[in-house]
């Protein structure tokens, strides 16, 4: 399994305020972004797969509203996760 719950852990607490703290915008953005480049990573391998693609247009979607959620109630905030986890803009 390419996502457990300690690259979880990791994932929540470098990007949130601490790895319990699941529900900060941040570490939703990081945690979308591992999955996005992991399922990225499986469709350049398997090109055919309909399935993967949808979840993964869903979740740039998800991800994009957090996105933009986080723009409008912090501006700071938004810009050092966009520099933090390469996304463009």
């Amino acid at each position: 399994m390419y996502l457990t719950s300690e690259v979880k852990k990791n994932i929540f607490s470098e990007h949130g305020k601490t790895a319990a703290d699941t529900g900060s915008a941040e570490g939703q953005i990081a945690l979308f972004t591992h999955r996005i480049q992991h399922l990225t990573g499986h469709l350049k391998i398997n090109k055919n797969d309909k399935v993967t693609e949808r979840s993964l247009v869903r979740l740039v979607g998800k991800r994009r509203r957090l996105l933009d959620y986080l723009k409008e109630k912090d501006i700071e905030r938004y810009r050092e996760i966009i520099k933090k986890l390469n996304i463009r803009k």
